[in-house]
């Protein structure tokens, strides 16, 4: 057996007049992230994690924001694309782990939706996803409330 691990990073900025999507689910809140897609970091960092992992560069590569076709695209769509790689190249989720880093809104509420919503994504159980929020206590960008970062981990079998 042979087993990968990915991380990926993603950043965007809170702007006034977007809707904030996370994990492929919308939250309530008076500002949302900007970005040439829906600009779900939460997404983005899982599909970098998996795309490290195959060594298979970044989404920016697959999906890039000079494409017009990707203008405010789901980033469940694209999601959906990236499990399809791979599965392409013989592997399967072990699990992923995301951490979502911002001041507000609190994210627990939405938190299992966003898991089921990539859990189906991945057609695995639930329990192999799992999701945290935190704050930087009001430390930098995002403790400031100008944006929202996440990191994600995985790891691949084949």
């Amino acid at each position: 057996m042979t087993m990968r691990i990915g991380h990926g990073y993603d950043v965007h900025r809170l702007v006034e007049g977007r809707e904030l999507v996370l994990g492929g689910v919308s939250i309530p809140y008076e500002k949302g992230l900007l970005g040439h897609s829906d600009a779900d970091v939460l997404l983005h960092a899982a599909m970098d994690a998996v795309l490290g992992a195959l060594g298979a560069r970044d989404i920016g590569y697959h999906f890039p924001d000079t494409d017009e076709k990707y203008r405010g695209i789901s980033s469940l769509r694209l999601l959906d694309e990236v499990v399809a790689y791979m599965k392409k190249e013989g592997y399967s989720l072990c699990n992923l782990d995301v951490t979502v880093i911002a001041q507000r809104p609190k994210l627990a509420p939405f938190i299992e939706s966003m898991r089921q919503n990539i859990a189906a994504a991945f057609s695995c159980e639930v329990g192999r996803i799992n999701i945290k929020g935190t704050t930087e206590e009001r430390l930098g960008f995002t403790g400031a409330g100008e944006g929202i970062a996440a990191h994600a981990v995985c790891l691949l079998k084949k």
